[in-house]
Parts: C-alpha cells; sequence; structure tokens
C-alpha cells in the first residue's frame, strides 16, 4: 500500500469515525427522548422501526456491492431520476456500503439494544414480571429479527440490486435537489469511463 492510498484510507477511517460519532450520539438522544414517558407498546413499535432501519441500510450497503454501472447509463440517458446518483453510488460502492453497513448498520443494531432494555424496564413495572425472563425473551426477539431480516435483506440485495440502488439514488436525488444538502460526490471520469 502506497503512501498516497494509505493517507486517503487514513482520512476516510477518521471521517467515517466522526460522522459515526455524531449519528450515534444523535440515535440515541432521539430513541431516548421517543421512549421517554411512552407506553411499551409504542416502545416496542420504536425498537421494531430501528431494526427495520439498519435492515434496510444493510441491504443498500450490500447491494451496491452487488450492482454494475450499465443500467444506470441507460437510465441517466432517458433522465430517469437518480440515475446518476445511482452510478455515483455504484461507483463509489466501498464508501457507501461501509457507511450503510457498518456506520448505519451497527448504530442501529446498539442503539435497538438499549431501546429494547428500556422496553424491558416499562415492561417490568407493567406486568410484574422478572427483568431477566423479559430481558431474555426481548433480546432474543430483536436478535431474531436483526439476523432474519439482514438475512432476507442480503438475498434480496444480490437479486434486486438495480432496483434497490435506483431507490437509494432517488432518495439521493431528492436530498440534494430538493432538501440542498450534498451526500455524494461529484460525477467525475474515474477508470476512463464516460462522465455522464
Amino acid at each position: 500500500m502506497n503512501r498516497k492510498t494509505l493517507k486517503r484510507s487514513l482520512n476516510f477511517s477518521i471521517s467515517i469515525a466522526v460522522i459515526t460519532f455524531v449519528l450515534a450520539a444523535i440515535f440515541s438522544i432521539v430513541s431516548n427522548v421517543a421512549l421517554d414517558g411512552t407506553i411499551w407498546t409504542i416502545g416496542l413499535i420504536i425498537v421494531f422501526i430501528i431494526v427495520f432501519i439498519g435492515v434496510v441500510f444493510d441491504m443498500m450497503g450490500i447491494a451496491a456491492a452487488a450492482a454494475t454501472e450499465q443500467p444506470f447509463h441507460a437510465m441517466a440517458a432517458e433522465k430517469v431520476t437518480g440515475a446518476k446518483e445511482s452510478i455515483v453510488i455504484v461507483r463509489n460502492a466501498d464508501r457507501f456500503a461501509s457507511f450503510c453497513n457498518d456506520v448505519i448498520g451497527d448504530i442501529a443494531g446498539i442503539v435497538s439494544g438499549t431501546a429494547a432494555a428500556l422496553v424491558v424496564t416499562q415492561l417490568v413495572d407493567v406486568f410484574n414480571t422478572g427483568r431477566p425472563t423479559l430481558s431474555i425473551v426481548l433480546t432474543s426477539i430483536v436478535a431474531a429479527l436483526t439476523v432474519g431480516g439482514k438475512a432476507f435483506g442480503k438475498t434480496l440485495a444480490m437479486t434486486k440490486s438495480t432496483q434497490i440502488i435506483l431507490f437509494a439514488g432517488k432518495l439521493a436525488f431528492f436530498v440534494e435537489n430538493k432538501l440542498n444538502i450534498r451526500i455524494l460526490p461529484s460525477l467525475k471520469k474515474k477508470n476512463n469511463k464516460q462522465e455522464i
């Protein structure tokens, strides 16, 4: 590994670590505020939503690694919304997958565990049941949904990668053009590929 590649990798790792810290704090604060004072059924729904977010982002990360550029070039020529953004995602699949799987996916896993612990506390108060029993049951359910969901998502990502990345491209288009928040690098020539 040459010095330039090492420096680029180090800079990316540091930026990902900072982004993870910020997003983890945001996720934790939002989930704690949302769960504070809510009934246990709402709390359980919040836990499942967090699990779902983790599964969806994990699926998008895998789809980026499995997708190819060619279908999106054809879509971009036909002015399909999100096609250009999809090309950027595929060209930066390693970084996109790292963000989706390692940042959002792992944060969702950690926060869902914390949120589940808060729900267990609520359930103990409501049902007068032992904490260890409820903790084991709820943790097992969250783990099963997470692992089962990601397994299903991986299969879907490998077979429907183009559709999934086009969806991600449309989301990126909306964020960048409607909310004016830049989240993707500009589309440049890479490996002698024609610029769109």
